[in-house]
């Protein structure tokens, strides 16, 4: 008998996430944006929660886009629709 998946497990999930993945600066991202839609809040609040637990997450866990890269995802992200 197998164990149950987990939401974030099931093949449809995995996928998601995958195409979620950039790279940016050398590094594979996730936005804040997709990480909040696949937690299943507002990025606000993401965000808000992430601030007030800075404690929890190492030094290079995040990092503010520059204009630049903003752009630059745009365009990825409407390559890859």
């Amino acid at each position: 008998m197998s164990a149950p998946s987990s939401p974030l497990t099931t093949p449809a999930a995995v996928e998601s996430i995958s195409l979620s993945i950039a790279t940016l600066r050398d590094q594979r991202v996730i936005l804040d944006s997709d990480l909040a839609a696949l937690y299943g809040v507002e990025t606000k609040r993401f965000n808000e929660a992430v601030k007030r637990n800075t404690a929890r997450f190492p030094a290079d866990f995040m990092f503010q886009l520059t204009a630049d890269e903003s752009d630059s995802l745009r365009s990825q992200i409407a390559t890859l629709k």
